[in-house]
């Protein structure tokens, strides 16, 4: 997936929290989007991700050289944010098979094989909201990053982790992440220290 931002800015009533991005995202490259903590990161991830439109300028998704309509997008990549939520009434199984529904995952995992992934003992009929905050961020990523998508957006990928969790986080991103367009958005050095290019937030506050 590469993507293209031209003047792009989002305001929020009468405040510009972000204003003239341009920036080119070339095809299955690894971005880093840093910045402290409300400068306007997870605002430009959903501006990537179609959820949010720019107040000014365009974004512009292309795939395998065919125009990606925004209203198309959300069939081309998968997401993991803090603030996306899951359905925590459904178990750890019924959780990765609605997952399925809407996102086939890669051709060499399987529901059981993401199960085995999480590596949580006993849980698979264990309801989403019996799960550690460590357990649910776990499961975002590995939803994500097994999912059959182009593009990957990961808003803050380890919170919530701990030291062996940050670890798992690693070793996802090197089995799955290959041959994707993947954007990290964080300012822990950890979450995206093996990206080529950096975005510094702040050069595009006003």
């Amino acid at each position: 997936m590469r993507i293209e931002l031209q003047g792009v800015g989002k305001r929020y009533k009468l405040e510009w929290i972000l204003r003239g991005i341009d920036l080119s995202i070339p095809a299955q490259s690894r971005v880093a989007i840093t910045g402290p903590n409300g400068s306007g990161k997870s605002t430009l991830m959903k501006m990537l991700s179609g959820y949010l439109s720019p107040s000014k300028g365009r974004i512009y998704f292309r795939y395998q050289e065919e125009a990606v309509a925004v209203s198309d997008l959300y069939r081309h990549l998968a997401y993991a944010a803090p603030y996306i939520d899951l359905i925590e009434e459904l178990t750890l199984l019924e959780a990765i098979r609605f997952h399925q529904r809407f996102k086939p995952l890669l051709p060499d995992i399987d529901t059981d094989g993401v199960y085995q992934l999480l590596g949580f003992k006993k849980a698979k009929r264990k309801q989403i909201r019996h799960f550690s905050s460590g357990m649910k961020q776990r499961l975002k990523l590995a939803l994500a990053l097994c999912s059959d998508t182009p593009l990957l957006l990961l808003d803050e990928p380890t919170t919530n982790l701990d030291t062996e969790g940050i670890q798992w986080y690693r070793s996802l991103i090197d089995r799955f992440a290959a041959g994707r367009t993947l954007i990290i958005a964080s300012n822990v050095d950890v979450d995206f220290d093996f990206c080529e290019q950096r975005v510094d937030i702040l050069d595009y506050k006003t």
